[in-house]
Formats: structure tokens, C-alpha cells, sequence
């Protein structure tokens, strides 16, 4: 076949190539057309022919190989070019069944509502369900594994906080057999510190550091791990406050466990003459919290028989009705300094000391800090509210105070960022300047007042009100925390952090503590030491 344009492109003449003289002869109308005109077009068909090729060798390589390309063409365009999905709509009768709960008649009782997504998928094709039936037997199945998965949730909760509340039997076993060494051996009953050691308590030029436990082996690895990880040891004070019932195994640990040169000081509270004689506020705080709290709440049974509550408020619950947020122990920060009224202090010498939870570990030498410039504020702590990890590091002062009162409201933002106890420096000569314990000790009494409609656990919703304006933000690297409710935490940076700090219920010593974590703690414990190999202290839980 020939194909001939005439000179002037109104003439397009057609041979067919064999011989034969006809011809197709089209007159073209009188409109100029130039060349350039005509290669656009033929470059134009040339792409049109090379994309229709690659969309049906596209269908060829997703198996769609039964249709022509005029009709893969068609296919491929029509959604886009009519605006709509090619995929097929869902009914809307489905939508409607899903919006719908299920009722109890349609859950209870019932024995075939698939068990597993196997299950389910089989029932569907066996018995081929329209529309409706299979957003019924969906519906039924999602609700089934909600409620049960709610119930699991719920009983780990208690569990947790059953596991997190009692004494284990290897740490009562360690108190009783450090109890009994302590009436039989004079050597378990050294004056701590020695006499001579003493006018080094006061001593403004050494590292004060303060600890409060009634738990021998937690601050058992505190002081280890503190001293080991010390550049200066020697410069080193631990001030170790206890109870009445825990000082003698206290005094018992330190005096036949010395960790020298550092200078170890174990008092019990009975032995400050404030706390003995005369009115203190947080004992009288704590028995009213515990009053309210056992009228209010009912006890865990009371708390997981809510069936509208989410889980995570019932586990708020459980975690407040803990013993730990009732302990003396964890409310004798707020007297660290003199106290406005009646004389109430621990270290009324002292100008500036570090206050260590029972449940860090020190992986670094922590004296840099007393070089950190406070500034004039009263307290360095490192912030929560800012981090990688968004579960840990994502807690403001809506988090833990209740913003729905209105004195509250009226006094706090809900979304400033709240900080941490922990690893905290404290200027006790800042400090004695200002009303913070007055300031605590009287939000303590409102909320007590209020049926404890302000905050609902733990002494740190008060402690960021008392400090509100008074804290110096320190950089995260000396306080990582989470390590007892972040299963995820990552390891490389718990190794890496200045002091680890295992706040939640999976403390390091319970069985519930996390696997992966709980060897940084682990480390710091003698398992050959005839104390702890008695009582069946193991390094793997």
C-alpha cells in the first residue's frame, strides 16, 4: 500500500500495492494544514498507541489477560474518568448492622459465634451469607472478642496490682532473717556512720544524696549502684531514712555489707524528735486519705465490677488504692528542709542534696549535678512531657490533676508539662525561702476535703503544685523512666541513660518485672550472699 500527499495537502491519494489502478482519493477541505500540524498528530497516535500497550501489559501481569485492549483501556479509565471507585461499594445495610450494638439475647447463650477469623471466614463461605447476614455474624463475633478481651485486660490489671501491692515472700524473708542477725550480732548493729565519719553528715563539701525505703534490698542496689558508678566515692554521703519496723534489717544490711569509702547513714523516723512528738501533717494526711479512700472506692472488687469504665481508668484505680501512695515514706520529701510552723525538718544544714527513689538504678557518676546552675529555683527535675517514647514522655498537668474543678481550672494550664520524682536536686537554701510545704500540705487538705476530686493518687499531683514556679528543667540524660509499665522500652537507651528509673508495678524485685529489663537492676546484687541466697533471691525471676 502507497500513501501520496499532494504538494498542497488537499489531496490524500491511497494505492493498494498490487498492481491494481484504483485508488482512494480524498479531497481534503481548503484549509492550509502545515506540516508541523501533521507530525504533532502522527507523534500524538504514535504515545496513544504505546500507552494502550502498557495498560494491557499491566492486565497481562495481574492474570487479567481475557479482555482486548480497547476494553483494558476502558476498564483502566472509566472509574477516573466518571469519578468513581472502581471497587465495588459496600451495602448499606452493612454500615447499618454495624452501627447497631449487639444485644445481649444476640451474644449470650449463643454456642455459634465464630471463635477466630478462620472460623469465621469458613461459616461465610460455606453457608454464602447476603450482605446482612454477614455483618450480623460480624457484629456478634467483634463483640464477643471485645468483651473478653476487656475481661482479660481487666483481670491482668488486678493481678498486676495484687503482684505490686503484696510483700514477696524472698524480700519478708530477708527482713526477718536480717531482723533476727540484727539482735544476735553486735556486728550487724554498727553505729552508722562511725563516730569519727560523723561531722561529714553536715559537711557541705561532700555529695549528699538522701534515700527513703523500707525495702532492704531495693536500696540495697540504690546504694551500690550510686557508689560503684562514682568517680569520687570518698566525697560520697547516703543519708538512708526507713521506718520504725524495717531500721533494725536496715542497719543490719549497711553494717555487715560497708560500702567504703563512701559514708552510709541509716536513721530510722522514729529517731527525729518532730515526728514523735507534736502535730505532722502528712501522718494526718495519710490517715484521712486512707479514710476517704476506702469509703469512696470499695476496694479492687468495687473497682473491676464497673462494667462501663474503659480499662485504663480502672487500672488508675487499682494503682491508687496501692499501699506505696499511703506510705510515709513516700510523702518525706516535702520535710527535706525546715518547714514553715512548727519545726519539722531531716537536714536543716545542708544546702543542696540529690533525693533518690528505691526503685533507680545509677548507671553514671551523678556529682556533675551539683555543678548544674539552678538558677534559684528549688528543684531540678527532668521534664515529662517531651521524648521519643509518647507512652513514657507524654505526661502535662492534665494528666494527672482534674481540670474539671474549678479551683484547678482556675489556678493551673492542663497543658503545661509536668516533670518527674525520681532523681531530683533539691536547694534546700532555696527552698527555705519559699511556702512549698505549706503549699503542699494545704492542696493535700484541700483535696481530702474535696473527696479527693482534685487528683486521684500519688504524692506528685501535689508536689507539681507545691513546686509550680520553682523547677529547674534538667536535661533527660540523668532520669529515664518508664522502665516498670514500658514493656517496649528500648534497651540501648536504658543502658545509656544516667539513672534508670523503674516507676510502675513491674518493679525490678516482683516477678512481673520485665525480662529484658530487669538484668540493669539485677547487676547490682550479690546472688552469692548468704542472706540473699537463704531466701531464695534469684537473678531471673
Amino acid at each position: 500500500m502507497q500513501l501520496h500527499i499532494s504538494p498542497s495537502l488537499r489531496h490524500v491519494t491511497v494505492l493498494p500495492g498490487k498492481g491494481v489502478r484504483e485508488f482512494i482519493k480524498v479531497k481534503i477541505g481548503s484549509r492550509r494544514l502545515s506540516y508541523r500540524m501533521v507530525f504533532y498528530s502522527l507523534l500524538f497516535f504514535t504515545f496513544l498507541l504505546r500507552f494502550i500497550f502498557v495498560l494491557t501489559a499491566v492486565d497481562t501481569i495481574d492474570g487479567e489477560t481475557k479482555c482486548s485492549t480497547i476494553g483494558c483501556l476502558g476498564k483502566r479509565l472509566r472509574p477516573r474518568i466518571l469519578g468513581r471507585r472502581h471497587e465495588p461499594p459496600v451495602p448499606e445495610v452493612m454500615y447499618q448492622i454495624l452501627d447497631e450494638p449487639a444485644s445481649k439475647d444476640e451474644i449470650q447463650g449463643k454456642d455459634d459465634i465464630p471463635q477466630t477469623l478462620e472460623e469465621f471466614i469458613a461459616e461465610v463461605k460455606d453457608s454464602r451469607s447476603d450482605a446482612r447476614a454477614f455483618a450480623i455474624k460480624l457484629r456478634a463475633m467483634l463483640t464477643l472478642l471485645e468483651q473478653r478481651t476487656r475481661t482479660a485486660k481487666i483481670q491482668e490489671y488486678l493481678y498486676r496490682h495484687v503482684a505490686s501491692s503484696s510483700i514477696p515472700k524472698q524480700l519478708h524473708c530477708l527482713a526477718l532473717r536480717l531482723a533476727a542477725e540484727h539482735s544476735t550480732n553486735a556486728n550487724a548493729r554498727l553505729q552508722l556512720p562511725s563516730a569519727e565519719l560523723v561531722p561529714y553528715l553536715v559537711d557541705n563539701s561532700f555529695f549528699h544524696f538522701v534515700l527513703a525505703s523500707d525495702n532492704v534490698l531495693a536500696a540495697s542496689v540504690v546504694a551500690s549502684s550510686l557508689i560503684r558508678n562514682a568517680l569520687r566515692p570518698h566525697k560520697i554521703v547516703l543519708h538512708i531514712i526507713t521506718d520504725r519496723k524495717t531500721y533494725s534489717p536496715m542497719q543490719a544490711w549497711f553494717s555487715l555489707h560497708p560500702l567504703s569509702p563512701a559514708i552510709i547513714e541509716v536513721k530510722g523516723l522514729h529517731h527525729f524528735d518532730w515526728f514523735t512528738k507534736g502535730r505532722v501533717p502528712v501522718l494526718e494526711a495519710m490517715e484521712k486519705d486512707q479514710q476517704v479512700r476506702s469509703q469512696f472506692r470499695g476496694g479492687s472488687s468495687a473497682i473491676i465490677a464497673n462494667n462501663t469504665e474503659k480499662p485504663y481508668f480502672i487500672a488508675a484505680k487499682l494503682q491508687a488504692l496501692s499501699p506505696k501512695y499511703n506510705s510515709v515514706m513516700n510523702h518525706i520529701r516535702i520535710h527535706l528542709p525546715e518547714a514553715r510552723g512548727p519545726k519539722v525538718w531531716l537536714f536543716p544544714s545542708l544546702n543542696k542534696v540529690v533525693f533518690l527513689d528505691d526503685d533507680i538504678v545509677v548507671q553514671s557518676d551523678l556529682t556533675p549535678l551539683w555543678d548544674i546552675d539552678m538558677e534559684g529555683k528549688v528543684n531540678g527535675a527532668v521534664e515529662t512531657c517531651r521524648g521519643d517514647d509518647k507512652f513514657v514522655m507524654s505526661k502535662r498537668l492534665k494528666s494527672y490533676l482534674n481540670f474539671s474543678h474549678p479551683l484547678i481550672a482556675k489556678n493551673f494550664d492542663p497543658n503545661e508539662c509536668a516533670w518527674a520524682y525520681g532523681m531530683n536536686i533539691f536547694d534546700l537554701e532555696a527552698w527555705r525561702k519559699t511556702n512549698i510545704s505549706h503549699t503542699y500540705h494545704s492542696w493535700v487538705e484541700e483535696n481530702l476535703k474535696s473527696d479527693l476530686s482534685l487528683w486521684q493518687l500519688g504524692t506528685l499531683p501535689p508536689g507539681l503544685i507545691a513546686f509550680h514556679g520553682h523547677v529547674h528543667v534538667i536535661d533527660p540524660f540523668w532520669h529515664m523512666l518508664g522502665l516498670g509499665y514500658q514493656e517496649n522500652t528500648s534497651l540501648a537507651d536504658a543502658e545509656s541513660a544516667g539513672v534508670i528509673h523503674f516507676n510502675g508495678r513491674a518493679k525490678p524485685w516482683l516477678e512481673i518485672a520485665f525480662p529484658k529489663l530487669r538484668p540493669l537492676w539485677a547487676k547490682y546484687v550479690d546472688f552469692s550472699d548468704k542472706f540473699i541466697k537463704s531466701c531464695h533471691i534469684r537473678a531471673s525471676s
